[in-house]
C-alpha cells in the first residue's frame, strides 16, 4: 500500500490496519486474555482455578494473559527483567519473582516476552 501510494495508483484511500498502533495494542492485550485460557483448556484438559501460573513478560501481551490466568482463579505469578513493568505488576496485585524462584511451584508457563531462551533446558529440569 505504501509504494502504491507513493506512486499515486491507489484508486481510493486506504488504511493500513496491521500497522497501526490501536490494532496492536487491543490485539496483544485484549487478544490474548480473549485466547490464551481457551487455548490452554482445550490444549491440556486441565482447570486453570487454583493453578500457579508463570507468566514470563509484562508487556501488553503479559498484562493480557495475567488478567487472563487471575479470571480463570490461578494464582498468577509474573516473571519480568525490565525494573518498571515489573513495578507495574506488583502494583497490580501480582507477586513478581525471577523464573529461577518459581521452577519449583509453577504448574503452568506462559512465555509473553517474544525472546528466546527466555525458559532453558536447565529450567525445565528444574520444574516440578
Amino acid at each position: 500500500l505504501y509504494q502504491m501510494m507513493e506512486k499515486g495508483e491507489l484508486l481510493f484511500p486506504a488504511i493500513n490496519v496491521n500497522d497501526s498502533v490501536t490494532k496492536s495494542k487491543f490485539d496483544n492485550l485484549y487478544g490474548c486474555r480473549e485466547s490464551l485460557a481457551d487455548g490452554i483448556k482445550r490444549g491440556t484438559d486441565i482447570m486453570v482455578a487454583g493453578k500457579n501460573v508463570v507468566v514470563c513478560g509484562y508487556g501488553d501481551v503479559g498484562k493480557g494473559s495475567a488478567q487472563s490466568m487471575r479470571g480463570f482463579g490461578a494464582n498468577v505469578i509474573v516473571t519480568e527483567i525490565d525494573p518498571i513493568c515489573a513495578l507495574q505488576a506488583a502494583m497490580e496485585g501480582y507477586q513478581v519473582k525471577t523464573v529461577e524462584d518459581v521452577l519449583d511451584i509453577g504448574d503452568i508457563y506462559v512465555t509473553t516476552t517474544g525472546n528466546k531462551d527466555v525458559i532453558r533446558i536447565e529450567h525445565m529440569e528444574k520444574m516440578k
